[in-house]
């Protein structure tokens, strides 16, 4: 029979719980999708009600008939916002099996496989997307133009503004940076071409859910910003060191760097604990993000960059240790 261990005083007292803080980021959330259906429509619905959907329904089964465990986690919000945040990190034309697939992931292989909720050594959502990027990359990385609202397999599409960067980097023609949007588009979300990813359209509405969560306590600065601090900085030391590269608010503005920064590196579990570490930690994806941009194999680096630093969590926690309460500091 197990013991209860209780700790010597002082006992730290909270409100939060599992469930305050998912829907807390849920409703952050909704600013962009609210963008996602005006821009994409149908598509935007289907593949963020389908994600949403598988994901609470593998996490039912694997809990259910894998796991033996009674206790019902669905109605905890986790499984909902992985389903969430991996609708918005797809294309607003992917096919409902492939969708599914990528649910299956995220939920099996990147939560409950570790244990479920807590002890997940990598962000689940990131592991689905990344996992269909390998499986499925054609279908991936085929973006559709925004304002087709009824449209769903069969929208047009284009180039994303990541993907002229790239290749102006790659063929070293600065012409291609003369197609990118201004910056008040990038910012509110219109692309002449390719869009990108469902929940990276709208700067503006990921920046209301940044300000939601740091008004309720949900998220602290120091990952997001110390992540746009550093993809200022390096960027804008390669758009000074030749034209080829884009300005840096450019680059803050386009791809998944704010959905990733504001929403996914901030993840409770694979996040670092302390405001040290998670500077470190923000600063490293921040790093890892341009350098897979400009010179790695997708045009996007955000998501591997944060899941190469979830690896690394553990060794920032061990290195960033909290103070002991009480402790004299050397």
């Amino acid at each position: 029979m197990g013991k209860l261990i209780v700790s010597l005083s002082p006992h730290a007292h909270g409100t939060d719980t599992v469930e305050h803080n998912m829907y807390g980021v849920i409703i952050a959330l909704l600013p962009a999708l609210l963008v996602s259906f005006w821009f994409f429509g149908i598509g935007s619905a289907i593949v963020c009600g389908t994600s949403v959907a598988a994901c609470v329904f593998f996490e039912w089964v694997i809990n259910k008939f894998l796991l033996g465990n009674k206790r019902n986690t669905i109605c905890d919000g986790s499984a909902v916002l992985t389903g969430l945040l991996l609708g918005f990190n797809l294309p607003s034309n992917l096919p409902i099996w492939i969708i599914i697939i990528g649910a299956l992931f995220a939920i099996g292989v990147g939560k409950m496989t570790f244990g479920g909720l807590g002890n997940n050594l990598f962000n689940p959502a990131l592991v689905g997307r990344a996992a269909l990027l390998v499986a499925f990359p054609a279908q991936m990385t085929t973006w559709p133009k925004v304002g087709q609202l009824t449209s769903y397999l069969d929208a047009e599409t284009g180039a994303t503004p990541l993907a002229l960067m790239k290749d102006a980097v790659k063929n070293g023609d600065i012409s291609l940076l003369e197609k990118l949007p201004s910056l008040l588009d990038l910012l509110i979300g219109i692309h002449p071409d390719g869009a990108g990813s469902i929940g990276e359209i709208c700067a503006v509405a990921l920046l209301l859910g940044f300000a939601y969560m740091l008004w309720k306590k949900i998220i602290t600065w120091h990952i997001p910003v110390s992540i746009l601090a550093t993809v200022f900085v390096f960027s804008g030391l390669l758009y000074l060191s030749s034209p080829v590269y884009a300005d840096p608010i450019s680059v803050l503005l386009s791809g998944g760097l704010m959905l990733g920064a504001i929403f996914m590196a901030t993840d409770y579990v694979t996040s670092p604990m302390t405001p040290k570490g998670q500077i470190i930690y923000g600063v490293a994806i921040g790093f890892l993000t341009v350098v897979i941009r400009n010179w790695g194999a997708y045009p996007e680096g955000m998501s591997f960059a944060i899941l190469i630093m979830n690896a690394f969590t553990p060794l920032i926690n061990n290195y960033v240790k909290p103070q002991r309460f009480g402790e004299v500091a050397e």
